[in-house]
This record gives structure tokens, sequence and C-alpha cells, in this order.
């Protein structure tokens, strides 16, 4: 397996902070905005951005994590069980401007999922929609990004994986291609 970074740590530390001023500057003082990373990798995304807009906008961001397991279109047909991480959201949504936030955008199945999982929380005002990365010619789904970090062009085959410091012991974005 071919293995390409795309995004090294820097870059990576850049895009988070592009995105960051991105939201500061459609949503200022987010009196009236949430932020909900989907389980189990976007909550990587939500984190880090929410440590940003903290300190940047010298006070707490109302953040959720929000678990789709039930509501994946796919649920029923895998061999092995899913199981399912946590939901935490202790606010109403209800009128709110949410911004959901995943970190690879690839058909559009998981944010559907997410998107039905969120009603269960109340109505919002607006949802928008922050991707890490978006693979935006494999989409299945008419669902595009507000917000992205970067938009990379893959084929089928191949895969790309957002990788943590604090899991992986490194911020970067991997290219994997099947060798032939």
């Amino acid at each position: 397996m071919d293995k390409r970074t795309i995004l090294n740590s820097r870059h990576f530390e850049i895009t988070l902070n592009r995105l960051a001023s991105q939201l500061k500057e459609n949503h200022q003082s987010f009196e009236n905005t949430v932020l909900i990373g989907l389980q189990p990798r976007g909550i990587h995304v939500l984190n880090r951005l929410r440590l940003i807009l903290e300190e940047d906008l010298q006070r707490e961001i109302k953040c959720g994590q929000l678990d789709i397991t039930f509501y994946r279109d796919d649920f029923r047909r895998r061999e092995q069980p899913i199981i399912p991480s946590v939901t935490n959201i202790d606010f109403m949504i209800e009128n709110k401007n949410v911004v959901l936030i995943d970190d690879v955008l690839f058909s559009g199945r998981t944010i559907r999922a997410g998107l039905d999982a969120l009603l269960a929380f109340g109505r919002p005002n607006r949802v928008e929609l922050l991707t890490f990365i978006d693979r935006r010619f494999e989409r299945h789904l008419p669902i595009q990004p507000d917000y992205t970090g970067k938009v990379v062009d893959t084929l089928s085959s191949q895969r790309v994986s957002v990788e943590w410091r604090e899991i992986e012991g490194e911020d970067k974005v991997v290219l994997f291609t099947e060798d032939k």
C-alpha cells in the first residue's frame, strides 16, 4: 500500500486556524451558535477548534458530541456489530445555529445520519457543515460543506486518514493507495 502525506503538521495547524477564523467571522461571539462533532473522529476536529476559539474569544463555546451509530443506513448490514460511541449534548439546539463537524466528507452518508440524529435534540435555526477534508468527487448524496479545511480529489479505491498527535502521535493527513 502506497502512503503519501498530503498535510504535514505545520499545514495541519494552519488549516485548523483558518477554519477557526472563518467560524469567528461568521458567528462572531458564538452567543447563538453551538459546535457539534460527529463521533468518533469529528470530535478531534471539534476539540482542536474549540481550544483555538476559546483562547481567541476568551469565552466558553457550547460544544457537543453526537453518536450516529443507530442512524446509519448500513447499521444492520455489517457482519460485526457496531459499538456505539457517546452522545454528549447537554444543551438545547432549538433555534440555535449548529455547526456540525466531521473529519472527512466522503459519500455524505455519515452527514445525513448526523442530520437525522441531530433532530432528536430540537429544531435548529440553521445547520452548517465543517469538514477537515472534503473528498468531493465521491458523493452519494447532495451534501456540501460550508467550511472545508482541504479538498482532496481521490479515486474510490483510495483512503484518506486524518491522524492526530493525541492518538497516532503526529498531526497529518495521509492518502493511502493500494498497490497494483
